[in-house]
């Protein structure tokens, strides 16, 4: 009776020391293909709302004429929680906890950057050459007015 228990004994001491030892498996690094095909969309979405909320808000631009995307980006931040959440959340899942965040402020931190000076500058040109410009109204009234 002693044989068996020791038998079972000894292999499940075997298989908890093999787990245990150095050559436990170790969590593999996902395919890079696969992660950017799950990174991509939400990077975007988050990307695309920072752009859309600094244009609505005049202290956000006003640091964006200044370049200072991320500044711009940090002023109306709080309305790209989710966008933001889903992406650090689904980093975390791939590459492994709290590497979202770093991904978030260091990365990504440095694509916002990019991406909204190229998205928004031209945008920002066009605003001040157009404000620069007298009223079409005040023009046509100033054309029509009589010659002293």
């Amino acid at each position: 009776m002693k044989s068996p228990i020791i038998a079972t004994l000894a292999v499940l001491a075997l298989g908890s020391t093999a787990q245990a030892g150095p050559h436990r498996m170790v969590a593999k690094a996902p395919d890079p293909v696969v992660a950017e095909k799950a990174m991509e969309p939400l990077r975007q979405a988050a990307t695309d709302c920072f752009a859309e909320t600094v244009m609505a808000n005049p202290k956000a631009i006003r640091e964006a004429r200044a370049g200072h995307w991320y500044e711009a980006a940090g002023i109306t931040g709080f309305l790209c929680r989710p966008e933001v959440a889903a992406m650090i959340q689904t980093h975390d899942r791939l590459f492994g906890a709290k590497t979202g965040e770093r991904y978030f402020k260091g990365a990504y931190a440095r694509h916002l950057d990019k991406q909204l000076a190229e998205r928004l500058q031209p945008m920002l040109e066009r605003k001040a050459l157009a404000s620069a410009e007298p009223p079409a109204e005040k023009v046509s009234a100033d054309e029509s007015a009589p010659a002293e």
